[in-house]
């Protein structure tokens, strides 16, 4: 584990009791994110990636291993604000403005007015949704609710952004374009991004290492680094690097789906 670990696991293991008996839903994950990385995860449903991503946001309590988030426990991490967590729906509450569904957190955690409508203001501008502050919900685009939910887990500035499969509903356009916006949003501030898709094209143009698991027990069948640049066009998925690195992730799913 280097200093600039910024999320460890080690052994994880996660096993949820049913009325059908156990479920092993992760099992012997071991994982290091550096700091600034961009981590997907991608395997079929069922896999634990969504779990295991719960786990790092200390909304789920591993059976067994060991994780940390900067160093601590998650639960200590959570606490210290550590992360923002994006999830699969806006999940905006529709009589606040958008202002108000960002300011939400802010006011939870104590903010002042003057600190939160500054931070309002800089959210909306990373995200592109400024003079958007006094709409609701439902005035917005499915695509602008999700950044506008991305705005809301960025308020508070923490440096790690969980974001379970936030583009999932979302068409294949709108989804570009917010694939696009969200590679520049990392740019620009630096984040560590821990991320679960069901998409192989969204994953091999976000990330810098993705993370390929395998169905239940979910275990990592591969973990592929990136050799793609930082700048990525659209265009770069049709590159053969880009293809290539799609082989291999689809070849990884493939494997993990023939090990059961």
């Amino acid at each position: 584990m280097s200093n600039n670990t910024i999320i460890s696991a080690k052994n994880l293991s996660l096993t949820f009791q049913t009325n059908d008996g156990p479920v092993h839903a992760l099992k012997d994950v071991s994982l290091d994110i550096e700091k600034g990385d961009f981590v997907s995860f991608i395997g079929p449903s069922g896999c634990g990636k969504t779990t295991f991503l719960r786990v790092m946001a200390d909304l789920e309590q591993p059976t067994g291993g060991l994780v940390t988030v900067n160093g601590v426990s998650p639960e200590e991490a959570r606490k210290a604000r550590a992360y923002g967590y994006v999830f699969q729906a806006a999940g905006l509450y529709p009589w606040r403005t958008i202002g108000g569904n960002i300011r939400l957190p802010l006011e939870i955690m104590g903010y002042d007015k003057a600190d939160q409508a500054e931070r309002v203001k800089r959210v909306l501008e990373l995200v592109e949704l400024d003079g958007f502050e006094k709409k609701f919900p439902w005035q917005l685009s499915g695509g602008m609710q999700q950044r506008a939910s991305i705005a809301r887990a960025l308020a508070f500035d923490a440096d790690i952004l969980l974001m379970d499969e936030p583009f999932g509903a979302l068409d294949e356009i709108v989804r570009d374009h917010l694939n696009e916006q969200l590679l520049q949003l990392w740019a620009r501030t630096q984040k560590t991004i821990a991320f679960v898709t069901h998409s192989i094209p969204e994953a091999v143009y976000l990330s810098t290492k993705i993370v390929v698991m395998s169905p239940r027990p979910g275990r990592i069948a591969d973990v592929i680094e990136s050799s793609l640049p930082k700048e990525r066009p659209l265009e770069i998925r049709d590159s053969p690097e880009f293809i290539e690195i799609a082989h291999r992730v689809r070849e990884g799913l493939r494997a993990g789906h023939s090990d059961e």
